[in-house]
This record gives structure tokens, C-alpha cells and sequence, in this order.
């Protein structure tokens, strides 16, 4: 990347971390209960074929909740929820049986199966794949969007599984699974219950944390989360940016965890600026007795402020399951999502 565009991309996380929201002039939803329902069915008994065409029948500044409920089936597709469509849901009913896959690898920001580029998004209950497999990176899912929620997701590639970019961001339940820096990126996110595998059987790293400055309000919390995988096949984290944050609390670590925990990505600079913390964490994975010396075991008051949806901001923006639904009106002659299924 050249330094204008990394210069460019600094500025506006900065301004949606420093100030969420700043950037957005949606209009906000008048009901947080009544939903616009549009349906997914490859079987050709619902509104559209393709995952990608009901997106694209949603109004662009789109103002109201719109609910697309995906029918069992695997979708080969690459998806992507476009900046000017907010307040979209992805609902399949069962992640097992309701699959988004594709197979890319090269570049972070073009491979991903799902791109979300939109504010104010939830996905529940689907499988989020990239099939690229151990030859490189290959995100599963892209998260460069404000106020985005996953419930019950399975997020599964091998390295850089899960771009989590930018914006504050919720994991609810969700299992993430990769060997390589598989959680990665500068957003403000919480994992909270969240499952994450390792597939590493030697060095794997879990989370690339990319903050850059200690201005950023950025950083990745798991709590009561459960990491698993092969025997010492994975370190905590290491750092992508200088600034890295990364907390875990209450979480299950099972011995795939390295005893030393943590790594500096060869520069030992950077031991001085992370932010690396655990609290109360269990299992023969949590023994800190050999951890890096530059890594923190933090105090009640210490991990207080990074334990709960304040983190994110999410009690203004977390919404639950609509509880009235109404069709899709039909869009004026000549609009591309008419008859397209």
C-alpha cells in the first residue's frame, strides 16, 4: 500500500474509534420491532436465489430494519454489504446447515467470502467460510463498518480468518477457527462466549491486534470465552500494530496455549507499548508462571472497563430480534433487483 492510502485509512479508523459514528448521516429507524422481511431460498421459493441479489434490492440510505432470512442451503458466494445499505440482518436459523463459502487468498481486503461495509448490521446463525486453506491468507469475513453484531456464527478459514477492521464491533457465541493471526485488524470489538480454535500444530497465533496509537480506543476483549486445539500450537497474540490491546477474561484455555503466551513479532520495541492482559483465566493453558514478562495479569479494577458492552457502546446500539415483519415493496420499473432472483 502506498503511504497516502495508510495514511488516509489511520485518519478514518482513528475518527470512528475517537468519535464512533462521526462519519455516518443514516437516517435512524423509527421502530426497533418492525422489520421490512425479505426471504433467500435457492430452492427459488423465496424472494431471491442468491444471498447477493437480496442485498442488492435494499434502497441505497436505506432507513428501515431490514431482516433477510436465509433458507438452509450452502451459497457459493462472495458477499458484500455495501456502505450505503445499513441496518441489514443475515438470519439463517442454524449455522450448521446454512453456509456462506467461497475460496480466495492474496490481498485482505478482496478475499473475503462476506464484506461488511455497512453500519448497524447483525448476522445470526450462519457459517462464514473461506476454503483458500494453508497457503496464505484467506479472510472468511471483513468487518470495516460501525455498530456490526455476529450471534451464533461459525467464522472458519486458516490465516487471517476474521478481518475485524474497524468500528465496534459484538461476538455473541460465535466459532472462530484458524491457525494464523485468525482474529486480525484495528476495530473495537468483544467476544463475548465466543469459541476459537487453533488448527496450528506448531507457532500459531490467534489475534493481530493493528492499534497504532494509544489515542485509538481500539482493542479486542474475549470473555468467558474457550480457546482450544492442539497441545502448545498457539500463542495469545501478537502485535500488528505497536500499540496492540488485547485482553482475555474468565476464558477456558485449554493446553494449545504456549506457556509464554504472547509473542512481539521480533521486535522487542513494541514489549513496551502492547497492551497484553488476563484475568482469571482457567485451565492448563492460563498458567501464567512462564508468560512474557511485558504481559499483564490484571486486577479486577484494571480489567473492569474492557469486561462489558460499555467497552463498545453497545448498550445505544444493540438491537434484538424484530417481533413484527412486512414485506419487501416492490421498486420502481427499471430498479436492477426487480425480477432478479
Amino acid at each position: 500500500m502506498g503511504v497516502t492510502y495508510i495514511t488516509l485509512v489511520y485518519v478514518l479508523n482513528l475518527l470512528l474509534n475517537v468519535c464512533p459514528g462521526s462519519l455516518s448521516s443514516m437516517a435512524v429507524p423509527s421502530s426497533d420491532t418492525d422489520a421490512v422481511l425479505i426471504t433467500v431460498d435457492q430452492s427459488g421459493q423465496g424472494d431471491y436465489r442468491t444471498i447477493q441479489k437480496a442485498i442488492d434490492s435494499v434502497a441505497s440510505n436505506n432507513s428501515e430494519l431490514i431482516y433477510i432470512s436465509i433458507k438452509p442451503g450452502t451459497y457459493r458466494e462472495k458477499i458484500s454489504v455495501p456502505v450505503d445499505k445499513p441496518y441489514i440482518t443475515l438470519s439463517g436459523t442454524d449455522a450448521n446447515t446454512t453456509i456462506i463459502t467461497w475460496n480466495d487468498g492474496g490481498d485482505i481486503f478482496d478475499s473475503p467470502t462476506v464484506s461488511v461495509m455497512a453500519s448497524d448490521f447483525i448476522a445470526r446463525y450462519l457459517t462464514i467460510q473461506n476454503t483458500f486453506g494453508t497457503s496464505g491468507k484467506g479472510i472468511a469475513l471483513r468487518v470495516s463498518a460501525d455498530r456490526a453484531a455476529f450471534y451464533g456464527c461459525r467464522i472458519l478459514s486458516y490465516q487471517d480468518t476474521l478481518l475485524d477492521d474497524s468500528g465496534r464491533h459484538y461476538y455473541n457465541s460465535c466459532y472462530i477457527e484458524g491457525a494464523t493471526d485468525f482474529i486480525c485488524g484495528n476495530a473495537a470489538s468483544l467476544f463475548d462466549g465466543c469459541h476459537l480454535h487453533s488448527l496450528s500444530k506448531n507457532f500459531g497465533t490467534i489475534t493481530a491486534q493493528h492499534r497504532n496509537s494509544p489515542l485509538e480506543n481500539t482493542g479486542f476483549t474475549f470473555v468467558g470465552c474457550k480457546i482450544t486445539g492442539l497441545v502448545g500450537g498457539t500463542v495469545l497474540g501478537r502485535p500488528w500494530g505497536p500499540y496492540s490491546r488485547v485482553i482475555f477474561a474468565q476464558t477456558l484455555m485449554s493446553d494449545t496455549v504456549s506457556p509464554e503466551g504472547w509473542l512481539d513479532w521480533d521486535d522487542p520495541n513494541k514489549q513496551r507499548t502492547v497492551y497484553y492482559g488476563e484475568y482469571k483465566c482457567y485451565g492448563p493453558g492460563a498458567d501464567r508462571s512462564k508468560r512474557v514478562g511485558w504481559s499483564r495479569e490484571l486486577s479486577r479494577d484494571e480489567c473492569a472497563p474492557f469486561v462489558n458492552k460499555s467497552m463498545i457502546g453497545g448498550r445505544s446500539w444493540l438491537r434484538s430480534t424484530p417481533t413484527h415483519f412486512k414485506k419487501q415493496m416492490p421498486r420502481p420499473i427499471g430498479f436492477s433487483g426487480i425480477g432478479q432472483k
